[in-house]
């Protein structure tokens, strides 16, 4: 499996959607509140110590990069093995991806870790909404 392989186009897009797509799941219209109540922060802002935008960000968005070119890695080498592979393949494939591992990989850090179930679930669908639509959009492009 090479870069070589992918339409960077589409794993662009994807990203950017995928980037966008979280920003507005916590956004202080929708998620945001909620899940910072649910963290046990009343205020709704993080601490000084907290709040280091480079580092957010930073994270995010390599993050988020990491994640796209994971689903289009396997999307990609599916599709190459399979002529009929199509756009809901492909999002099936994220789907798989972001319940499976990316939403399960962590349950029992957070249970044992002592944070509560809905905290794990408001961050954890967010990644799994965002990876069916990278597979989605990455084999349209493919």
């Amino acid at each position: 499996m090479t870069f070589t392989g992918l339409n960077l186009l589409g794993v662009l897009l994807a990203f950017i959607v995928s980037f966008i797509s979280g920003a507005i799941w916590f956004g202080p219209k929708t998620f945001y509140p909620v899940w910072m109540k649910a963290k046990g922060n009343a205020s709704g802002q993080l601490s000084t110590s907290q709040n280091k935008p480079a580092l957010l960000f930073g994270g995010t968005i390599i993050g988020v990069l990491i994640q796209t070119l994971t689903v289009a890695f396997v999307v990609t080498a599916l599709g190459h093995n399979n002529a009929n592979f199509g756009v809901s393949d492909g999002a099936l494939v994220g789907f798989a991806l972001g319940v499976g591992i990316a939403m399960f990989a962590s349950l029992s850090h957070r249970l044992f870790g002592g944070e509560n179930v809905k905290v794990w679930i408001i961050e954890t669908a967010n990644d799994a909404i965002n990876l069916t639509i990278a597979g989605a959009i990455i084999t349209y492009f493919n």
